[in-house]
């Protein structure tokens, strides 16, 4: 493994016979792009340090050995480091590929980097072999406000060093995307500067289309720029996506554009859109896929397959490969045959945890509200709306063993916008299970996403604080460099080495470096949480967890807002869970707790037992890093001082909350009053934390941050505060005017630990097989086995296992029929525990970390 720079004043026996130079020696006459890029990166981080560096084999110093790539001999975009034993140097560099080669010559000047003696610590160089676990680690950044985004766009600075972070910390794709201020159909545009982007990039010959105030000179500057983004992109080893949301050129009543689409039809829509795509594709060449919304939002009505036939043919005849990446929400298998008909790779993109960023894990079963409907749907959203509703927020039935196309899957910016995120633990939880049935991986929608969206943006431009000392410059995307770093090293080695981005918290932050990364990491746990058992929206336009609208226990302001994307009653007892599965829905855990039992899921008080944990550890270690840090006025840390504040505050305000909504929900169906007492204290408890999050927040952060016009797209923490005071004045109401006596008192669940469960899943099956599955475990009650295909279109089976005595205990079986096994899915299972006493868990359930899968997932084999 890798190894930190040596601290001032310690000795190193490399120290002493370090040269002073550095020579970097390439086995490559004329290296690939990528590799001459890493190296000329190399040679200007040692420079920057005062190094000399040259490529003279006959000057003396350390020597940087770059051989060609290994080819097969290792796995794409491998690499290796490594050094003759006992000597300090030269430092040999072997990589499966270009991009291998890159990953190896930068981890160097990553080091370099961040060293006291840059030189002394790459002559150190200790073994490393890494591969990736995850082919895809994307970022996807959007151009959503003509007012906030034509700086950064056209910023060719910004863009030399953010794509230089990027391929630094192995994220291997960058999709820029265009038309994402509106979904068509539901919001009329304003805003609209590269909404349909092609007017506002290039002229067509054979057409006489252009985007209203939009001159020539404006619209070659824009084509220049993102023929040098895609330019610079390529030149890392980045694949360069470009994103094509929207294809409305009309978006319809009420629609009043800034740069009205002149001169197309609807007879001409296609072929424009064809020939447009075609061009855009012959002027920048280093254009590698691009993505479309190919459903209604993306602004063609379904069924819309002619419609994108015609346009994917401008991909088809680019005389290059083209990765089609289609947004997976309404894809059936006629677009897929459409694709495939361009003869270029496919993919889909799918939601991850909806519109959200949620636990690593995909969700065991979609919410009701997400599933197919009997209706075959007639209109603008036939397909999505009803037969093909389920593919909305997961990846649906697209993970056949049989499939000719890739998945991928997509973060989307509904959890978390502002607050800064970074948490080792999940970061390597999303590399371990970003590739479940055998997907790609996964593109993250960055920091800051939206903002500025459906003609929100402020001419004060992009930066979210209010605070002068805070302000970043026109340089936002520097906040979230840590973000950055543990999203693409950990996606490309879920065990990789800490030191990896511990060297870059010691540069930020120094001696408070390590309670920094346990205050963060802690915190950046509460919102993914939080998402994932408070399905209060699907979209990220009606849910904001960062920012939270009150959801109230007791009907009153606001609760019938949310009716429209959670399942009713719409209040905050009702919200289901987006993993119905493993969580229990409050009214559901307060009609078991009555009935006197459990089914194994995850209870409202143990969720809110895991906020307290988290909200607890982010606060005593950002006390801790308060405490070392050498200047707690230092900017840099005072950003992060307020995030994680924000967040433990998060962490208790939801804590209290479901404590409260438990407790409310228990009186209503007891009627004792003991119940509804304990939720008002817990909500008491709740206020405060919310009010100490305004503390946290005001004059730090602007009083409106905007990602659109929705009330739950923007605004500020203390704009939330009276919605809460009212639900808890109509609580207060309620125990004020109830004097009846209880009605019914609740059954004593004894919870305990769970048993010990042993269980080895098997080998990979052949299609047709009876599968046995075996629990082992000391147990007085019953286990049942829950199955299904890896296709959250369908329900979950569900199987008593029968108990048998053995030499070593007592085994549980139960088995899969070849039946059902005969199809072209993979398998995934979980097991229920129940004791007689009426306890009951999952196995295998989450860890301590929350960042493990819930469930088994089974391959085929030879599919």
């Amino acid at each position: 493994m890798s190894e930190s720079a040596p601290a001032e004043g310690t000795p190193v026996t490399a120290t002493s016979i370090t040269p002073a130079s550095v020579v970097i020696v390439s086995h490559e006459r004329r290296p690939s792009p990528p590799v001459a890029w890493a190296i000329q990166r190399l040679g200007q981080v040692l420079r920057d340090a005062g190094v000399r560096v040259t490529d003279d084999e006959r000057e003396p110093g350390l020597r940087i050995v770059v051989p060609a790539p290994a080819g097969h001999e290792m796995p794409a975009e491998s690499f290796a480091l490594h050094r003759p034993d006992g000597v300090p140097g030269p430092v040999f560099i072997t990589g499966a590929d270009d991009r291998g080669v890159g990953y190896g010559i930068l981890e160097l000047a990553d080091r370099a980097a961040y060293a006291a003696d840059p030189v002394a610590t790459l002559a150190a160089t200790e073994p490393l072999s890494e591969s990736p676990a995850t082919p895809v680690r994307s970022i996807l950044r959007v151009f959503v406000s003509v007012e906030e985004d034509t700086r950064w766009f056209h910023d060719r600075a910004f863009w030399s060093d953010y794509l230089t972070d990027l391929a630094t910390n192995r994220v291997n794709r960058f999709q820029l995307g265009f038309g994402m201020q509106y979904n068509y159909g539901h919001h009329p545009a304003t805003d609209n500067y590269f909404c349909f982007p092609y007017p506002f990039l290039l002229d067509v010959p054979g057409y006489d289309v252009h985007a209203g105030g939009v001159f020539p000179a404006e619209r070659e500057r824009n084509l220049d720029t993102l023929r040098f983004i895609s330019d610079e992109a390529k030149r890392r080893g980045v694949h360069f996506q470009l994103g094509l949301w929207n294809h409305a050129y009309d978006h319809g009543p009420g629609s009043e554009p800034t740069h009205p689409i002149i001169g197309l039809t609807p007879e001409t829509h296609a072929d424009y859109s064809a020939a447009a795509l075609g061009r855009l594709l012959r002027e920048c060449p280093a254009i590698d896929g691009i993505t479309c919304r190919v459903h209604y939002e993306g602004g063609v009505p379904e069924p819309g397959h002619e419609f994108w036939r015609t346009v994917l043919a401008g991909a088809a005849n680019a005389g290059r490969r083209i990765e089609i990446d289609m947004h997976a929400k309404g894809v059936d298998e006629e677009l897929l045959a459409v694709a495939r008909q361009t003869g270029q790779p496919v993919v889909l993109g799918a939601k991850h945890w909806a519109e959200h960023q949620g636990l690593p894990y995909q969700q065991t079963t979609i919410r009701d509200k997400e599933k197919a409907t009997a209706d075959p749907g007639t209109g603008l959203m036939a397909i999505t709306a009803h037969q093909r509703r389920f593919t909305r927020y997961g990846y649906g039935d697209f993970l056949r063993e049989d499939r000719d196309f890739d998945l991928l899957f997509r973060i989307w910016p509904g959890t978390q916008r502002v607050l800064l995120w970074g948490d080792p633990v999940l970061a390597a939880g999303y590399g371990r299970l970003g590739t479940i049935g055998g997907a790609l991986g996964i593109e993250l929608c960055e920091p800051l996403f939206f903002k500025g969206r459906k003609g929100t943006g402020s001419t004060s431009g992009r930066d979210p604080y209010l605070d002068p000392e805070l302000q970043l410059d026109g340089q936002e995307w520097r906040k979230y460099r840590y973000t950055y770093r543990l999203w693409g090293r950990l996606l490309y080695n879920p065990d990789a080495d800490p030191e990896s981005w511990r060297r870059f918290l010691r540069a930020e932050y120094g001696a408070a470096a390590d309670a920094v990364e346990k205050a963060l990491g802690s915190a950046s746990r509460i919102l993914p949480l939080m998402t994932v058992v408070h399905a209060l929206g699907a979209s990220n336009n009606g849910y904001w967890p960062e920012m939270y609208t009150d959801m109230p226990i007791v009907a009153g302001p606001h609760s019938e807002y949310f009716a429209g994307d959670t399942d009713g009653p719409a209040t905050f007892t009702g919200v289901s869970p987006f993993d119905p599965s493993i969580f229990y829905r409050i009214d559901d855990f307060a009609d078991d707790a009555v009935a006197g039992r459990r089914d194994g899921r995850y209870g409202p008080d143990e969720v809110a037992g895991w906020f307290e944990k988290l909200a607890g550890d982010a606060e005593s270690s950002l006390a801790m890093a308060r405490e070392t840090a050498a200047d707690t006025g230092d900017p840099e840390f005072r950003r992060l001082d307020v995030d994680v504040t924000v967040q433990a505050g998060l962490g208790r305000f939801f804590a209290g909350k479901f404590r409260a909504g438990l407790g409310y929900a228990l009186f209503e169906r007891t009627g004792d009053r003991a119940h509804l007492a304990a939720a008002l204290t817990a909500y008491r408890a709740a206020r405060e934390a919310w009010v100490g999050i305004i503390a946290a927040t005001d004059g730090v952060y602007r009083d409106d941050l905007a990602f659109g016009h929705l009330l739950t797209e923007h605004g500020h923490w203390k704009d939330r505060l009276p919605a809460i005071d009212a639900d808890l004045a109509s609580m207060q109401e309620r125990r004020d005017s109830s004097d009846a006596p209880a009605r019914q008192s609740i059954p004593s669940i004894p919870r305990g630990e769970r048993p010990a469960i042993r269980h080895e899943p098997p080998e990979p099956f052949g299609r047709g097989d009876e599968i046995t599955l075996t629990v082992s475990a000391e147990l007085d009650g019953e286990i049942v086995l829950h199955y299904r295909h890896l296709n959250q279109g369908e329900d979950y089976q569900m199987a008593p296992m029968t108990a048998s005595l053995t030499r070593t205990g007592t085994d549980h079986t139960a088995t899969i029929p070849g039946s059902y096994t005969d199809s072209a899915y993979p398998l995934s299972y979980y097991f229920t525990v129940h004791a007689a006493s009426g306890d009951a868990w999952l196995v295998p359930g989450l860890d301590r970390s929350l960042a493990n899968q819930p469930y088994h997932v089974l391959r085929q084999k030879n599919p």
